[in-house]
């Protein structure tokens, strides 16, 4: 009887599979035993021999195998083994398209059969020694569009494998992925020239005491500086002061096993902090390190009478060479990869580090041109202490994944602070912006006396109440931004009333491809699971404009905030968006109140297409049987100009609302918010916004529909008046703005708002509207405004 998984799916219990699901779905999302499998293998071979193991235990799977494809041959290669005869590695071969495997391979879609025999694609291999298996289950290895291989599992037991088993093989395959294609890249190097790159120019010291930048995530630090580069790799090219000195075989082999320890520590911590990490960030780096062939080209070397220095350089040039060379996109990016490690390797045998146990990043404030969100997380990972930006804008989704991470951030137009000497003492206090280079103690003393008068978390949680009413007791209800799934945690304890807006975008940034359903379903069945009960407003993907995906080119251009970006990106490429929408869905089926928001909808025909995938998805996940969300609320972003005009008819079209106020400002005036030389002209109070605000919600409180608020002006403390008197009644904002948002939403009552807003929708001029807010803060005495600066 052959079958595809859903002829099989009904006859599933669905409670046995909630009980699976519960025992394996911390497993999963669990990285910890994937960075010990790396740590424990000798090779890349061992690897792969690890990891059918592993999968083999995971699933109770007599047989586990990897097959991976090969571009030369254009054949699918039996890599790794456990259960069948292991004389059968590197001998089987399939063609696309040829046996269960090929046909799998070229479906890329999972494949389970009770009996494999008795299908028509079934061929059989002496030297496997597999005529007892008859269970099969097999899932494609890919990465992004990049198909890599089959992860196979087989059972003796007919109809073995069950649904469950099926997601779970789809997410470990999801979770090692990058790593496998890593190990398959490597394996595949060969030798080439090495190229002679040209040595870069020192950097000129400037003399800078004092730098007023502006705060993009808060928080203060105090720490020796270093500048950032994509990597390590200068020191590829550079000769260190220390030439003289005799480095020994044992040498090289220490700061090996050192620089694998430091990667582990950095996978690890990173790991706590940022749980959308269900793959290595290290990957490339773990797989070079247990790549015999660079190791071993490394020791040959060192034992022919080379220091292991220029060993060191000399095995990485080449292997730089080869990745540079590669026509594949993907291949050539790990030129990075290959410098960093080798850097790292380099620091270490030199011993290079400011203080003991202090090594790369860790414990330095970090000045950069710009970063890359990948960048910020392998600096997370490091315990880096504080950045400086001299470019960007605070809006742009670096900042608000600094804040996610708890580092401060202070974004100043200073290009001459790269020019800072390695170790320079810097303070910064994000708090307000400020940057003390090599500060007086007078200076560190006001600082350590701020630190200790601030309000800490824990009164800030004591004093929030569950319920905001204005003075007046008007119900306004307050939700959280959720950037990373460790933000939960404070939403909750700062008792949130829901997700206002979960920016699905990180997922996709933090990776070097598009993630897949399956990395997406983990992510979003933990926070489903953890705001149990609780209002989700889910946006779908959106990136371009300062959300630039490194390995899409769809999504850069000339102008990249008018291009093809967020909902239009989408629907460019429904194979990501359906993937994005299955993954909502299959991880909301045991959820209740589950909101899905498209953003940046220009017009109704935008609208209704985007939500017709969502129908479509719904009608596809029914079909295959597999448990989902059958009805969620469908809405939309208002971000754009062109809604004012139809705004009425997309109140009867869509379930709700998000205003995003970033956006919103950003296009109705024509300003690049991330662009600091025209950063005054970025005006939230120009009056066209204001008046336009107050026409949406008007026209949506009519059709009765749900309207949130979201974005800067959503806590920044002049507006909340004037966001109440248009009819506001639902805010979205960062979690650490809830007490404070809440403190001035209790201090105001909602008949002096209305009469605010009253006198701000009469004025024609910014200078109008710029003076009745000055009159309204001066007349609440506010001493401290929500992003806590003075308002004076």
């Amino acid at each position: 009887m052959h079958s595809e998984i859903k002829n099989q799916n009904q006859h599933v219990k669905q409670s046995d599979m909630k009980k699976k699901d519960r025992n394996h779905f911390n497993l999963l999302c669990d990285i910890g035993d994937l960075a010990v499998l790396l740590a424990e293998s000798s090779d890349i071979d061992t690897f792969l021999n690890r990891t059918v193991d592993m999968v083999a235990r995971y699933l109770n799977a007599q047989v586990c195998s990897i097959y991976l494809y090969e571009e030369r041959s254009k054949t699918l290669v039996l890599k790794a083994t456990v259960g069948l005869n292991p004389g059968a590695v590197g001998k089987i071969r399939m063609k696309i398209g040829e046996g269960l495997v090929g046909t799998n391979f070229e479906r890329q879609r999972p494949m389970r059969e009770a009996s494999a025999s008795l299908n028509s694609k079934f061929k059989y291999f002496k030297e496997a020694d597999e005529d007892r298996f008859e269970s099969f289950l097999s899932v494609p290895i890919q990465r992004g569009s990049r198909k890599i291989g089959i992860l196979v599992v087989q059972h003796e037991n007919q109809g073995y494998f069950n649904e469950i088993d099926v997601v779970i093989l789809r997410a470990l395959s999801a979770q090692l992925a990058g790593t496998i294609e890593s190990a398959r890249v490597i394996k595949d190097l060969r030798q080439t020239k090495v190229r002679q790159p040209e040595t870069p120019s020192p950097n000129i010291f400037e003399d800078l005491q004092f730098v007023k930048g502006e705060s993009a995530s808060g928080g203060y630090a105090f720490a020796p500086s270093t500048i950032f580069k994509r990597s390590h790799g200068t020191l590829l090219f550079m000769d260190p002061d220390d030439t003289d000195r005799a480095y020994s075989l044992k040498d090289f082999q220490k700061a090996v096993q050192k620089t694998s320890d430091q990667l582990i520590e950095f996978q690890t911590r990173l790991a706590e902090q940022l749980l959308e990490s269900a793959s290595l960030i290290f990957d490339a780096h773990f797989m070079i390190l247990k790549d015999a062939q660079f190791i071993n080209k490394i020791v040959q070397h060192i034992m022919n009478g080379i220091s292991p220095p220029k060993a060191v350089k000399e095995v990485a040039r080449h292997y730089i060479e080869i990745f540079s060379a590669s026509s594949n996109a993907y291949i050539r990016e790990k030129v990075n990869d290959v410098e960093d490690l080798a850097g790292r390797i380099l620091k270490n045998l030199y011993n290079w580090s400011v203080e003991e146990g202090e090594e790369v990043w860790e414990g330095r404030i970090v000045v950069a041109k710009e970063l890359y969100p990948s960048e910020v997380l392998k600096l997370a990972s490091e315990d880096v202490k504080g950045i400086i930006l001299v470019s960007g804008g605070v809006t742009s989704h670096v900042s608000i994944l600094s804040r996610s991470l708890k580092i401060p951030l202070i974004i100043a137009n200073r290009p001459e602070l790269l020019n800072l000497p390695e170790g320079t003492v810097v303070l910064l206090d994000a708090e307000i912006g400020n940057i003390y280079v090599c500060p007086t103690e007078q200076i560190i003393r006001q600082f350590e006396n701020r630190k200790k008068t601030e309000r800490t978390t824990d009164s800030m949680k004591e004093a929030m109440s569950p319920v905001t009413r204005t003075r007046d007791g008007v119900r306004v209800h307050l939700l959280a931004n959720i950037n990373l799934l460790s933000e939960l945690a404070i939403a909750r304890d700062l008792k949130s009333e829901g997700i206002g807006l979960y920016r699905t975008e990180f997922p996709f940034l933090i990776r070097s491809t598009f993630p897949s359903e399956e990395e997406q379903y983990l992510v979003y069945k933990r926070l489903f699971d953890e705001m149990a009960g609780q209002e989700i407003s889910i946006r779908t993907l959106d990136i371009g404009g300062d959300k630039m995906l490194a390995y899409s080119a769809p999504t850069s251009g000339t102008n990249p905030e008018l291009g093809l970006r967020s909902i239009r990106f989408s629907l460019h490429r429904k194979d990501i968006f359906g993937q994005q929408i299955r993954a909502i869905l299959r991880a909301a089926a045991d959820s209740e109140n589950i909101r899905i928001m498209f953003p940046m909808i220009s017009s109704l025909d935008e609208f209704l297409e985007a939500k017709q995938s969502v129908l479509d998805c719904i009608v596809s996940l029914e079909s295959e049987y597999i448990p989902h969300h059958h009805d969620p609320a469908i809405g939309m972003m208002l971000e754009l100009p062109s809604v004012m005009g139809i705004i009425r008819e997309l109140a009867r079209e869509a379930d709700f609302f998000s205003i995003g106020t970033n956006d919103f400002v950003q296009y109705m005036i024509g300003v690049d918010r991330t662009n600091e030389k025209v950063a005054d002209y970025y005006c939230p109070h120009h009056p066209s916004v204001l008046r336009g605000l107050a026409h949406i919600v008007e026209a949506v409180t009519d059709e009765k529909k749900d309207i949130v608020i979201c974005g800067e002006m959503a806590h920044e403390s002049e507006y909340i008046p004037f966001l109440l008197g248009i009819g506001i009644r639902k805010f979205s904002v960062d979690p650490q703005f809830l007490p404070r948002l809440q403190e001035r939403i209790t201090n105001l009552s909602l008949s002096d708002a209305m009469e605010h807003t009253r006198k701000l929708l009469s004025e024609f001029t910014i200078k109008g509207t710029r003076e009745v807010l000055r009159r309204q803060m001066i007349s609440d005495k506010i001493g401290v405004s929500l992003d806590g600066e003075d308002p004076g």
